[in-house]
């Protein structure tokens, strides 16, 4: 990876990217080490040749979209990559899973992979990395301006405890109920450079942050920049990082609605000479922490930090005010959370297992 991007990636607006990633099964169910038989000792499908690659452990796999044109159909690519993904897995005697963290997945049992970059994060950072058996899902909007997409990820942060909580997917890690229904997102914050990330004034001054981890060997490259949200500037997008990995496509797909819909808004919001708004990045760490505690249960504190309001009126007001409707459905359907619960109580960790894989 560079270790730098550059204001002159900013170029398109629009266009979408879409990563996910998965957990590698063997026929029970359990994660195990398959991600160098997919990925390098045999030959993906066309759809995944450049997109495809293994993650910090031997279980866990990203797939990638091509680049997505504006007029481009998201679910068209996601279900292509998909369908490749897990006819390939299948093909090399394994299956897919997807969930913020996989309930089975114990990080003491399961191997590092052997990628240079991972093993010198391993090396770097220690404990925290050597547990880190989470799977996200990140969605790229481009942004065609370097400053407007420093001012879209500031403005974004507000939104993002409310994808939290809609897709908190992931109450079981190293093989206990963690009491959260995102623990993902809490074992992800034991790294460095995670969470919530502070305002910048504009893209100088993150690229001067950027340039100074880099500098100071703080980080390798740009990539190791894992906040919530990023302006990524080696893609010229906005970069979501905030959902739990989900198995229903659907799901995916009202995510990647919402984000496109909120950086079209902010943009036009920057374009309109809007200020940006005021608050401390401690209440947004609360928000944050309500999200992964309670999910859909949830009431966060509105947008000027006053008052609270729950998680459906937030829906409603959201998909009303920018025409949408697929968080909507994520929030009548019930929270990933409580239904992961639900099947380990009434069929025990095999049926727990099933429901996580792809079809």
């Amino acid at each position: 990876m560079d270790e730098r991007g550059s204001r002159e990636a900013f170029t398109r607006m629009g266009t979408l990217g879409i990563e996910e990633e998965y957990y590698v099964v063997d026929e029970h169910g359990r994660p195990t080490s398959g991600t160098d038989e997919l990925v390098y000792d045999s030959t993906p499908p066309e759809i995944l040749d450049g997109r495809l690659d293994h993650e910090l452990f031997k279980c866990v796999i990203e797939a990638q979209t091509p680049t997505i044109e504006p007029d481009g159909d998201p679910r068209a690519h996601l279900l292509a990559v998909r369908e490749a993904l897990v006819e390939h897995a299948r093909s090399n005697g394994f299956d897919i899973a997807a969930a913020g963290l996989h309930p089975l997945a114990k990080w003491r049992e399961l191997e590092h992979a052997e990628k240079p970059r991972y093993r010198a994060q391993l090396d770097r950072i220690r404990y925290p990395q050597h547990r880190n058996t989470t799977a996200g899902l990140h969605v790229h909007v481009g942004v065609d301006d370097a400053d407007k997409a420093v001012w879209i990820a500031n403005e974004i942060r507000w939104h993002l405890p409310v994808m939290l909580a809609l897709s908190a997917n992931s109450p079981y890690w190293n093989g206990f109920d963690t009491g959260l229904a995102s623990a993902r997102a809490k074992v992800f914050e034991g790294l460095p450079n995670t969470g919530m990330p502070t305002a910048f004034e504009d893209y100088e001054a993150f690229d001067r942050y950027e340039r100074r981890m880099v500098g100071s060997d703080s980080i390798d490259d740009r990539g190791e920049l894992w906040f919530d949200v990023r302006p990524h500037s080696g893609l010229g997008t906005v970069e979501v990082r905030t959902p739990d990995s989900q198995a229903d496509p659907d799901r995916v797909l009202a995510f990647v609605e919402y984000t496109r819909a909120l950086v079209a808004d902010l943009a036009a919001r920057y374009e309109d000479g809007e200020s940006g708004r005021e608050g401390r990045r401690e209440l947004y760490d609360e928000n944050k922490w309500r999200a992964l505690r309670h999910g859909h249960d949830v009431a966060l504190l509105d947008r000027e930090f006053e008052s609270t309001l729950d998680l459906g009126e937030i829906v409603d007001r959201e998909a009303s005010r920018l025409g949408i409707s697929g968080i909507r459905d994520l929030y009548d359907e019930g929270s990933g959370a409580r239904r992961q619960r639900s099947l380990r109580r009434e069929g025990g960790v095999a049926a727990l297992a099933d429901a996580l894989r792809l079809d």
